[in-house]
């Protein structure tokens, strides 16, 4: 019996992935409309990748960007039948890292043809990337320095402004930015040294 319920479940699991795919096929072959569905769709996964690579919030933002907007130029090109429309996103999203290691820097040829602007990095995509990260970050946040590990938790887990915590911290808000930064840049640096 337990051999059964697990085939019944491992084609449920297929025949939702399958439906997926075609959905993500549909989304490639419509309009502008179409295609941001389908941003939203992969948008965490692609950023999530790059974010592994590189190990920098600012540069993976900008990589997804680039991995996007080749996606967008290049949508009415992809075969279904050459493989599925993730793993097609996955092979324009390494091409792009390697493109912008090899140059020394992000490579945003087709960012810049299509008119579309530079991501930038707010608070609320630094909460975002910060999830992404995962629970190894949270263990990792406690071996900051206390000024820095007070400033990233009370910004990226308890959300509060940086005016608040400067008033809390007895310092000033471009301060706890720094605090923030530095933070977020040893964690990024630790992360990758784990992987």
């Amino acid at each position: 019996m337990f051999l059964v319920t697990n085939l019944r479940c491992e084609w449920k699991n297929n025949q939702m992935a399958l439906a997926d795919q075609q959905i993500d096929v549909e989304l490639l072959a419509g309009d502008a409309e179409a295609f941001g569905r389908f941003y939203a769709r992969h948008e965490d996964f692609v950023l999530s990748v790059l974010l592994r690579r590189c190990g920098s919030a600012e540069l993976a933002a900008d990589l997804t960007a680039e991995t996007f907007a080749r996606a967008l130029a290049g949508r009415h090109a992809f075969d279904a039948s050459r493989g599925e429309p993730r793993g097609w996103l996955y092979g324009i999203a390494r091409h792009v890292l390697s493109a912008s290691l090899a140059r020394g820097r992000v490579e945003d040829s087709v960012r810049r043809e299509l008119g579309l602007r530079r991501l930038s990095i707010d608070d609320e995509a630094i909460t975002r990337i910060a999830e992404l990260i995962g629970d190894v970050a949270i263990a990792a946040l406690d071996d900051l320095p206390e000024d820095q590990r007070i400033a990233v938790r009370g910004r990226v887990l308890d959300e509060a402004e940086y005016e608040e915590l400067a008033t809390a911290l007895r310092c000033s808000p471009s301060v706890v930015r720094k605090r923030v930064s530095r933070g977020l840049r040893t964690l990024r640096e630790r992360l990758q040294e784990s992987t």
